[in-house]
């Protein structure tokens, strides 16, 4: 049975470009020839998966139409948000399209990708998705988490225990402690919390109607008042209704869902990771090319130090300083 891969698409990049509303999302700007949304194109592009279904804002359809024909895959299915209202509603959108439209199997395997998230060990991964489908069923959530480089305060972190089944139980969530508590939170054996979920539509359905009914309830009712167009016989757009959908409150699924639901299992891996969701972050990617970004040509010398220019984007440039 082959896994349905969920890219999460709809951030507007806030954490990098906290007071400005013309920006490019983060998922789409161009780091030198590839963005983060097409890194997440290629990573589903495996015979473990099915075709994508993409969660995004109105805004961005033209976007992601233009990666998904660019990576040449035939197949897709589109949620169209009207208003953002954070991954709660996303993935509660996505349960819901799954009953009225994708129609699959109810215990087909999901897995749900946030499209902002750089992952540099595809094949590692993969491996691990396929080595848990063993365990998915109508009640248990798996959560990956990645094994910390260094204690950061930009993380979310989840404790387990083993449980006789052979899974990692999901004892505690601890959501962006500082540094301090972040060294205390890894010397119990910490993850980062990734926030790639691998479940089941029951499963997130069931945690929905324990926890967070009303959204669902909106949710599904969004869907069935929505408009669906066929691009094509095997490319679906579903507009979800404005008027219902804005019910939904804005909340985080990890917030709403996770943190409460009992059912909760960790997948550990060791793995290069990370969300950019800050410049220090970005920086650290081209730290990791320094021979290709730190040459002659590249390094300029000021009475007060030395810049170096490390990449220009569209609309930015990333230089490091030394004063």
């Amino acid at each position: 049975m082959k896994i349905i891969p969920v890219i999460l698409c709809g951030g507007a990049g806030t954490r990098l470009w906290p007071k400005s509303k013309n920006n490019q999302a983060k998922q789409f700007i161009d780091f030198g020839g590839w963005t983060l949304f097409e890194r997440t194109l290629l990573r589903i592009k495996n015979k473990i998966y099915d075709s994508p279904v993409v969660v995004t804002n109105k805004s961005y359809l033209k976007l992601v139409k233009k990666f998904l024909l660019k990576h040449k895959f035939q197949q897709w299915f589109i949620i169209l948000e009207p208003v953002k209202k954070n991954t709660n509603a996303a993935v509660a959108s996505v349960i819901t399209a799954h009953e009225q439209f994708i129609k699959k199997d109810s215990l087909v395997p999901i897995v749900i990708f946030p499209s902002d998230h750089l992952i540099e060990n595809s094949s590692k991964f993969n491996k691990a998705l396929k080595k848990n489908i063993k365990h998915l069923n109508d009640e248990d959530i798996f959560i990956f988490g990645i094994k910390p480089k260094y204690p950061s305060n930009e993380y979310g972190y989840f404790l387990t225990k083993k449980t006789s089944e052979g899974t990692d139980k999901v004892t505690r969530f601890i959501e962006k402690p500082n540094v301090i508590n972040a060294k205390k939170v890894i010397k119990k054996k910490g993850y980062w919390n990734s926030g790639i979920i691998f479940s089941t539509k029951t499963a997130l359905a069931n945690s929905f109607h324990k926890h967070d009914a009303k959204t669902i309830i909106y949710s599904n009712h969004a869907c069935s008042e929505g408009k669906s167009k066929w691009l094509t016989f095997r490319q679906k757009i579903l507009y979800l209704n404005k008027k219902i959908f804005n019910k939904i409150k804005e909340k985080s699924f990890d917030y709403s869902i996770l943190e409460k639901y009992k059912n909760i299992n960790g997948i550990k891996l060791n793995i290069p990771w990370t969300d950019l969701g800050s410049w220090k972050e970005i920086l650290k990617i081209y730290h990791k090319n320094k021979s290709k970004y730190f040459k002659n040509k590249n390094v300029y010398y000021r009475p007060w130090g030395r810049y170096v220019n490390l990449f220009e984007g569209k609309n930015f440039l990333i230089k490091e300083l030394t004063i």
